[in-house]
C-alpha cells in the first residue's frame, strides 16, 4: 500500500512539473511576441500599443480581474455599467503594462522557476529581469481555464498588481460613492491621458 501511494505521489509530481513546463513555455512566447512588437521600429506606437493590447487582452483574465478590482461597486451596477466598466478596465490595464515596457531597453529575463499551486489551482511562474546593474524578479500568476492558459496576476518585488490596483481604484470610487457609472467617466478620461501620452 505505502509502495502504491509513493507511485501516486510521484505520478503527481512528474505531472506538476509537465503542466508548469508547458505554462512557462506559453508565457514565455506570449512576452517575447510583446517585446518583439515593441522594439519593432517599422511599426508606429500606435500600431505597437494596439499589438500589445489585443495580445493582452486575450491572455488575461481580464473581466474576472475587473470585477475583483471593482470591489462592493460591482454589485450594485447594471449590467450596461459593467460591461462598459469591463471593456475600460481591459483598456486601462494594458495602458499600464504597455507603459511599463517603454522602461525596457536593453534588459534580458529568465524564467527561473515555476510550480503549481494544486490547492488554489494556480502556477506561480518566477521571471528575473536583468539589466547591466541590477535584477529584480516578477512572478505571473496563471490559471487554465477551458483548455487555455490565462493570467491572473503579477507580482513585482511581491507586490501584486491586482491588489494595488483594487486600493487605487477603490480610493477613487469612495469619491463617487462607489458609483461605478460614474466612476466609469473617471476611468475613461484617465485612459485617454495616459493613450496620448504613451502614443507620443
Amino acid at each position: 500500500m505505502k509502495f502504491l501511494a509513493k507511485i501516486v505521489l510521484i505520478f503527481f509530481l512528474i505531472t506538476s512539473k509537465i503542466y508548469a513546463s508547458d505554462v512557462t513555455s506559453w508565457l514565455k512566447f506570449e512576452i517575447d511576441q510583446i517585446l518583439n512588437a515593441y522594439k519593432n521600429d517599422n511599426i508606429s506606437n500606435v500600431e505597437k500599443f494596439q499589438y500589445i493590447e489585443n495580445t493582452i487582452n486575450n491572455n488575461f483574465a481580464g473581466a474576472g480581474i475587473a470585477k475583483f478590482v471593482a470591489g462592493k461597486a460591482w454589485s450594485s451596477a447594471d449590467k450596461e455599467t459593467k460591461k462598459n466598466y469591463i471593456k475600460l478596465f481591459k483598456h486601462h490595464l494594458a495602458l499600464n503594462i504597455a507603459s511599463l515596457l517603454k522602461g525596457y531597453s536593453n534588459q534580458s529575463y529568465t524564467m527561473i522557476d515555476s510550480k503549481h499551486d494544486e490547492k488554489n489551482g494556480v502556477f506561480l511562474i518566477d521571471m528575473e529581469i536583468q539589466d547591466k546593474t541590477n535584477k529584480f524578479l516578477i512572478t505571473w500568476r496563471v490559471k487554465e481555464s477551458k483548455n487555455r492558459f490565462y493570467v491572473i496576476d503579477f507580482l513585482a518585488a511581491d507586490i501584486s498588481l491586482v491588489i494595488t490596483k483594487r486600493s487605487e481604484f477603490n480610493s477613487l470610487l469612495k469619491k463617487v460613492d462607489y458609483d461605478l457609472k460614474a466612476f466609469n467617466q473617471t476611468l475613461s478620461n484617465q485612459n485617454e491621458l495616459s493613450y496620448n501620452k504613451l502614443i507620443q
